[in-house]
């Protein structure tokens, strides 16, 4: 506890963050507000506005400021090929490898029985919609490679097949300039399952 109770309140607001404890949140909170009083001017006001404005894409609920986001209302996007993923910061980290060019539809979670996530949760009645109305000729499945990410996936997979859509999945392996002998054995499993032809 400070001398502050404002303080303590930013300090306790800050541990919200995932990885942040409490220290490093009394640490962030210090630094702010005595060396960095714009910076956390700056944060206030973005996180202000962020939660005003931000809300879902209703065509592919990824994040975006307005009805349709940027993404889905790009005409240079290959609207044949649409990626799931489940969530936000997937669309993110695969926008930034510039590895895929086509729409996205994002779950926001997984399958999960035991959690209470049906098909419902996940917007699944939307996509269903999108796979009627739009030519789509392939999905990609890009949800993680846990239990519940391959359930979530079969059961697209088999949603895509009542319209002959083509499904695919990413292929998880070995990483780039990782080493086999600290690969685990999951990840090396997955690598032999989806090895690709060289001649």
């Amino acid at each position: 506890m400070s001398s502050s109770p404002t303080l303590d309140k930013l300090i306790d607001a800050l541990c919200c963050l995932p990885g942040v404890g409490r220290k490093s949140a009394q640490r962030m909170a210090l630094y702010l507000i005595d060396k960095n009083r714009q910076g956390a001017s700056d944060i206030a006001a973005g996180l202000s506005d962020a939660l005003q404005k931000v809300g879902h894409c209703e065509s592919c609920r990824n994040f975006s400021d307005d009805a349709h986001c940027q993404i889905c209302k790009n005409p240079k996007r290959q609207e044949a090929l649409l990626c799931v993923v489940e969530t936000p910061a997937d669309v993110m980290a695969i926008e930034a490898s510039g590895s895929f060019q086509g729409k996205y539809f994002v779950l926001l979670g997984k399958l999960s029985p035991i959690d209470g996530v049906g098909p419902d949760d996940l917007g699944l009645d939307i996509l269903q919609n999108r796979l009627q109305q739009e030519n789509i000729e392939e999905i990609i499945l890009a949800t993680n490679p846990t239990i519940e990410g391959e359930i979530t996936a079969q059961y697209i997979a088999d949603l895509a097949a009542k319209y002959n859509i083509k499904t695919s999945r990413i292929a998880h392996g070995v990483p780039v300039g990782g080493e086999l002998e600290y690969v685990d054995s999951g990840t090396l499993s997955k690598a032999f399952e989806g090895r690709q032809t060289l001649v």
